[in-house]
């Protein structure tokens, strides 16, 4: 009797050996799948985070900010960021009654005001401006004087075509 129960009992621990082997084979298994699927998508987002990159620094290679020597331009006066304070004396041109004097247009639907400002170098900007309806760029040319004011002036103008 007392031989059969060790038989019993080895056998019974046989059979938990075999169970836990086997789920364990297929929770490994299934792990690795998962490892390798996550592995997958850390490569695609590496990749997908480098031409991010590069569609940022590209973008960024016709801004003031980075333009060492347009900045240099600036030393003497001692702006910290010239660009906001250059595109804050925009648009304080929005401030007037009625359309912004340097929008060649009339609003149809309000006032044309300048809404984005890009400072691309010393020299020019490039703006975007709407009357909430009809919408249009401007490129404008601009000097900063020593005394800090600012005199502008529009180089070219295009007006969006509304489609329905």
């Amino acid at each position: 009797m007392k031989s059969r129960i060790f038989m019993y009992l080895f056998v019974f621990t046989a059979l938990i050996c075999l169970y836990l082997f086997v789920s364990n084979n297929k929770m490994s298994t299934a792990k690795d799948a998962k490892i390798d699927k996550l592995e997958k998508q850390i490569v695609q987002l590496e990749d997908s985070v480098q031409s991010t990159q590069l569609k940022v620094l590209d973008m960024q290679y016709f801004s003031l900010e980075n333009n060492d020597d347009a900045l240099a331009y600036y030393d003497h006066l001692g702006l910290k960021d010239p660009s906001r304070y250059i595109a804050d004396k925009l648009l304080e041109t929005n401030e007037q009654k009625g359309d912004n004097p340097l929008v060649p247009y009339e609003g149809m639907e309000s006032d044309f005001k300048i809404n984005k400002i890009k400072v691309l170098n010393h020299k020019w900007i490039l703006t975007d401006f709407s009357d909430g309806k009809y919408w249009g760029e401007l490129l404008i040319k601009y000097e900063l004087k020593d005394d800090m004011g600012i005199d502008f002036t529009m180089l070219d103008h295009l007006l969006y075509s509304r489609s329905n």
